[in-house]
């Protein structure tokens, strides 16, 4: 990744100006001011407030649940899930050469290590008093996991996960680089028959990844493409109603929220909507979420076949075609989706 700047100091430099002109400004948002990643903007804190920890994230995320109570904070460009609780239970698979963790329980992510190639352990001095984070991020150093401690968290068994992953050299170069591009097909090339059947034939949800691979396509295109039966575009804005009358009529639902190495997953009811400018919030006692609704371009409802019938879902894209966030009805398997929840669906327009 190019840069306009010669030197950690020069982009530290940099910042301390920014963050004058701009007290409030994100970190996020200040990498994207200057031309940055986040990984790179954050190393400049090394040796300050900063550690660089090692790259062995899988044992690092094993030892989550010796935290006790935390802030799991992941993210897009548009949507933002937070939960406070336990890693309760995380389970390792290995998927060919990448290694996917499965972490169930009051937080619930779906890890894909493949891309992970930085973190850090944070210190920020803020209004709140100290607070301390653990934070991940991929080889384009974008922000993939944070971790932050809360008061009722376990302060020495954070303390000692970060002394047993600190990294020998903390001057390490932070040099980021482009996620592999996927290659994908234009609608002429798709054998369209033959999608439209494997779709229809879906057994279970986890058959539609398979098929996108199948195919060469990128889940908008899918969605896009395929007949209406099975997925047609509605307001972009819909999310708001599902929210309302979720919480309204305290119909448990599940939100799904991440990035290209980490999915968040919220099971259960919503309670307080609150709609702040083009923020739409959830802002539970133990989750909030945050979607930036000037960033969603467009919305689909989404059906796929189960062995329990059909699942049905709200998808949101940014204008890069990125999936920003899905909406279902929470269900456990074995069992079929709730028609209050299909019905909600199906009155979206």
């Amino acid at each position: 990744m190019e840069t306009l700047f010669d030197s950690p100091s020069q982009l530290k430099e940099a910042w301390e100006n920014l963050k004058t002109q701009q007290p409030k400004l994100r970190i996020r948002n200040a990498a994207q001011a200057l031309g940055v990643s986040e990984a790179e903007l954050l190393a400049t804190g090394i040796g300050e407030n900063v550690i660089l920890m090692t790259s062995d994230f899988v044992e690092q995320v094993q030892k989550f649940p010796t935290l006790g109570k935390v802030m799991a904070l992941t993210r897009n460009d548009c949507c933002v899930l937070e939960h406070k609780g336990t890693f309760q239970k995380i389970e390792i698979h290995q998927a060919g050469p990448m290694k996917i963790a499965t972490v169930i329980g009051p937080i619930e992510l779906r890890l894909f290590f493949k891309s992970w190639k930085y973190a850090f352990c944070v210190t920020n001095e803020t209004p709140r008093g100290t607070m301390i984070s653990l934070q991940y991020f991929d080889q384009a150093g974008e922000a993939v996991l944070k971790v932050y401690l809360q008061d009722e968290s376990d302060y020495d068994a954070a303390e000692a996960l970060v002394q047993a992953h600190t990294a020998e050299d903390q001057h390490s170069k932070i040099e980021p680089s482009p996620l592999e591009p996927v290659e994908t097909v234009s609608r002429q090339e798709l054998d369209f028959e033959s999608f439209s059947s494997d779709w229809e034939k879906m057994k279970d949800t986890h058959d539609f990844f398979g098929m996108l691979r199948k195919y060469k396509l990128n889940r908008l295109n899918a969605v896009e493409w395929i007949d209406d039966k099975w997925a047609y575009e509605i307001d972009r804005l819909a999310a708001r109603k599902v929210l309302e009358v979720a919480s309204e009529t305290q119909l448990p639902i599940m939100i799904f929220a991440g990035n290209s190495s980490n999915i968040q997953i919220h099971q259960g009811k919503v309670k307080t909507i609150r709609q702040m400018a083009n923020w739409l919030n959830v802002l539970d006692p133990n989750f909030n979420m945050h979607l930036d609704e000037s960033v969603v371009e467009r919305a689909f409802v989404v059906h796929k076949n189960t062995t329990e019938g059909l699942v049905s879902a709200l998808e949101l894209f940014d204008k890069n075609g990125e999936l920003v966030a899905q909406f279902f009805g929470l269900r456990k398997p074995g069992i079929p989706q709730k028609t209050e929840w299909k019905a909600l669906l199906d009155s979206l327009n």
